[in-house]
């Protein structure tokens, strides 16, 4: 399609072209029923159909078991920074938190703020939130072990889980959720931000392990609830219809037109390996993360200078290369190469790289 670029955004991030198409397609006239999907009504079949069908998708896509819910809550993972403490750790008791930065420090800072106590099992900021941590100081008792699965901004990778010794992991798992297959027995919630790699901004799935649900507090206002959206199928309130509609399709993408987690894992892999492969500490191009934590989501980079960052940047946005520019906090470059992203996409990037490398090395 004509004037679009590669798309190299963190969030909100590119979406498969298909199902761009299929919601232009559809966007005036859903399903003939002579309305915007903007426009029906929540409680109505066609949209029974899209929530239900959401669900089943990722329940096959992850294998789940019927003792795991799909649930569809507004708020982005900021608000599960606050959900998951006031409805999983009574005051008397202790969650873990693993810190490997910004994201993981704000879920810490949320909890605090309601009074409630946590334990950093390990935290990476000692080297600048530049790795994973391997050993983790957990606590005997902990209600949960919060983790943030991948790390937009400083583009750092949980690839094996802890073990937590029975202990529920509740993840965030905004930017990289169905982007490689995953062992789900270990979590008991697991909640992701949709503008990353799961469709347009506007939603976060909660996919919540039933046995959790027996442990909220019946106090809590019911907004705040999973019970609530459990109860209701994510119908208590009206719901953002099209941010769910989106995720839909982009589900069906990955399962009818990807083939699956493995096949886009795999895909995923050779994406951020051809960008790995032009860094090196003492090089042109020298990746902020440590080798073995390394994203395959986000690839962050510097340039001998900042002057040369910025050029980078504007020269590749000249060149349809869009979305370059490192988080505000850190600096430098990102490239963030979420399942919708694709190789074609990667390749000329990687191509317009070496160029400015040979221009300016």
């Amino acid at each position: 399609m004509e004037n679009r670029i590669h798309n190299f955004n963190p969030g909100p991030s590119a979406l498969p072209l298909p199902v761009l198409e299929k919601i232009k397609d559809s966007f005036l006239n859903y399903q003939s029923s002579g309305m915007s999907i903007t426009e029906i009504s929540h409680r109505s079949k066609p949209f029974d159909d899209i929530i239900n069908d959401a669900k089943l998708r990722t329940i096959r896509l992850l294998n789940l078991g019927d003792n795991y819910d799909i649930l569809f809550v507004q708020g982005g993972a900021s608000l599960q920074f606050t959900m998951v403490p006031m409805n999983f750790l009574p005051d008397a008791a202790v969650a873990d938190y693993v810190n490997t930065g910004t994201w993981s420090t704000k879920a810490i800072k949320e909890a605090a703020i309601l009074g409630k106590t946590t334990h950093v099992a390990a935290s990476s900021e000692d080297k600048n939130f530049s790795y994973i941590p391997k050993n983790l100081d957990l606590s005997a008792d902990a209600a949960y072990v919060h983790i943030t699965s991948n790390n937009t901004i400083k583009g750092t990778q949980w690839h094996e889980f802890p073990n937590t010794n029975g202990v529920p992991i509740i993840a965030d798992m905004s930017s990289d959720i169905l982007s490689r297959p995953l062992d789900i027995q270990p979590f008991g919630l697991i909640y992701a931000g949709a503008q990353k790699n799961l469709g347009p901004a506007g939603v976060c799935m909660v996919i919540i392990r039933k046995d959790m649900l027996e442990k909220i507090p019946a106090n809590l206002p019911s907004m705040l609830k999973y019970t609530t959206f459990s109860e209701k199928n994510s119908l208590y309130n009206t719901p953002p219809c099209f941010s769910i509609y989106a995720v839909q399709l982009v589900l069906e993408w990955i399962e009818e037109t990807m083939g699956g987690l493995e096949n886009i894992h795999e895909i995923n892999v050779k994406k951020a390996n051809l960008l790995y492969d032009l860094m090196s500490d003492d090089g042109f191009y020298r990746g902020t993360a440590q080798p073995d934590s390394r994203s395959l989501m986000n690839v962050t980079f510097r340039l001998p200078s900042e002057d040369l960052e910025k050029q980078f940047v504007a020269e590749a946005m000249e060149k349809g290369l869009g979305g370059l520019k490192g988080h505000r906090s850190v600096g430098g470059c990102r490239a963030s190469i979420y399942n919708a992203c694709d190789m074609k996409s990667v390749e000329a990037l990687v191509d317009f790289m070496k160029f400015f490398e040979q221009k300016n090395g």
